[in-house]
């Protein structure tokens, strides 16, 4: 398959209470990368194995939360047909542009708020400053991870999961706009076509993005990034411990995606993810459907069950 068009997600704006202690936590313990600060007192991020410039931006407000979430896609002029297209569905609000160099090393963003309230935003162009593996250059006869990594040290920010109100409008602009693909659903087993959960892809991956169906307007869930074994999650878990970081649930498994997981709190409450496994998609792969009496196992395959705290808290 050709990966065209979005090609993955780009970054994630969070607010965070205090600036300092969740610096401490994304980079001491989660392990990310320190790359920019700017005059409005943002700072970016990036994971290790990220070739683009970066991919997490924090910065202090009143509330935690997510701004926005950004979608890298193939090229500029992707990049202006999706802006049209967005404008033309008339599902979204908000839409404008950002011009280019707002974050920086990267060229203008095409803003929009999906109908469950998230603000998200299109872009083709960020300045690739390599993962710092290359022994004669950033991408030239690379070792297959740098020096100096520290704490959990994940891949790459790999997904968020949302919460919205109009989950069928979200979904709409994500499959019939931006070409996603369903991979799996949550619906009422007597009322199949009423959706709990979607769960979506761009590429090939179990998904990119989630969306549950809460009575809220633009919350998020968890931010997820990438580890590549069940032994680095339980490793997450041991530096968790260790740093005396908030654990949420894990380390465990999901029925949904297959992925082995961990989750906890950064200072301010956001929920971060770790994770492993899952499996390859394929626009041709049926959709895996669960019911609603089955979330336990769904979402956490090992105890069966739900956890209630796990499902209430979000920011």
């Amino acid at each position: 398959m050709a990966i065209t068009g979005v090609l993955r997600p780009g970054h994630i704006s969070l607010r965070v209470l205090e600036l300092e202690p969740a610096l401490k936590h994304y980079k001491d313990v989660l392990g990310l990368i320190e790359v920019e600060r700017d005059a409005q007192g943002r700072v970016f991020l990036k994971a290790w194995d990220e070739h683009d410039h970066h991919s997490i931006v924090l910065h202090e407000a009143d509330s935690a939360g997510m701004d926005y979430m950004g979608w890298k896609v193939d090229s500029v002029e992707t990049l202006h047909k999706l802006a049209a297209d967005l404008e033309a569905c008339g599902l979204c609000s908000d839409l404008g542009w950002i011009e280019a160099g707002e974050h920086p090393k990267t060229g203008k963003r095409f803003r929009f708020t999906v109908p469950t309230g998230h603000v998200m935003e299109l872009f083709a162009e960020k300045e690739q400053i390599g993962n710092n593996c290359g022994t004669d250059g950033p991408d030239v006869n690379p070792n297959p991870w740098p020096d100096g990594l520290v704490g959990i040290s994940p891949s790459r920010f790999d997904h968020c999961l949302l919460y919205g109100d109009d989950l069928d409008g979200s979904v709409k602009v994500f499959t019939e706009v931006l070409g996603f693909y369903i991979t799996e659903k949550v619906v009422l087993k007597n009322q199949p076509e009423f959706m709990i959960g979607t769960f979506l892809t761009c590429a090939n991956k179990a998904h990119d993005v989630a969306f549950i169906r809460q009575p809220v307007k633009g919350k998020l869930h968890h931010v997820s990034f990438e580890l590549g074994s069940w032994e680095k999650v339980l490793h997450a878990g041991d530096v968790l411990s260790r740093t005396h970081t908030s654990i949420d649930i894990g380390p465990t498994r999901h029925g949904i995606t297959r992925g082995e997981t961990i989750y906890f709190f950064d200072p301010s409450g956001n929920r971060n993810e770790v994770f492993s496994g899952g499996y390859i998609a394929y626009p041709d792969k049926p959709v895996i459907t669960w019911y609603d009496e089955t979330l336990g196992p769904a979402i956490f395959y090992h105890d069966r069950k739900l956890n209630e705290a796990f499902l209430s808290v979000f920011t």
